[in-house]
Parts: C-alpha cells; sequence; structure tokens
C-alpha cells in the first residue's frame, strides 16, 4: 500500500472522521487558541483542522485518540 493510499484510508475510516469532527469542534469553540500558524512550502497557510489532520495522516502510528487529548491541554484557553 502507498503512502496516499494509507493517508486516503485514515481520512475514510471511522478514527480519521472522527478526528476531523473533533478538530472542527476545536476550532469553532472559544475555548481553545486555533489561530493558524502555519504556511506549506507552497505558501498556503493551512487551518488548524488542516494542519493536525496532515500531521495525523502522516504519522499513522500516532493514536489519534490521545493525540488529539493532548492537544486539548496545550490549546485550551486560561480563563
Amino acid at each position: 500500500m502507498t503512502i496516499l493510499e494509507t493517508q486516503q484510508k485514515f481520512l475514510l475510516s471511522e478514527e480519521g472522521v472522527k478526528a476531523k469532527s473533533d478538530l472542527m469542534m476545536m476550532k469553532n469553540s472559544t475555548e481553545f487558541n486555533t489561530t493558524p500558524h502555519y504556511i506549506s512550502s507552497s505558501g498556503k497557510e493551512l487551518t488548524f483542522t488542516e494542519l493536525h489532520m496532515k500531521y495525523l495522516c502522516e504519522h499513522p502510528s500516532v493514536r489519534p485518540q490521545h493525540y488529539l487529548s493532548n492537544l486539548k491541554l496545550m490549546t485550551r484557553r486560561k480563563k
């Protein structure tokens, strides 16, 4: 299986769909700091969701549930 096929498989999997849903929830919430801050090599700014979905696709050994849990802790705004 090629890298592209592996990434596509993750995006269509239950884990991938759930991860994207959680990232969109975080992006739309005022509880988390999700300001885009990454520019790709093509010069295009990646959204919060795109950046983290790209990371999860490129690192199949990372467990999405744990990654998102840590991401929520790191991006939560202090009150």
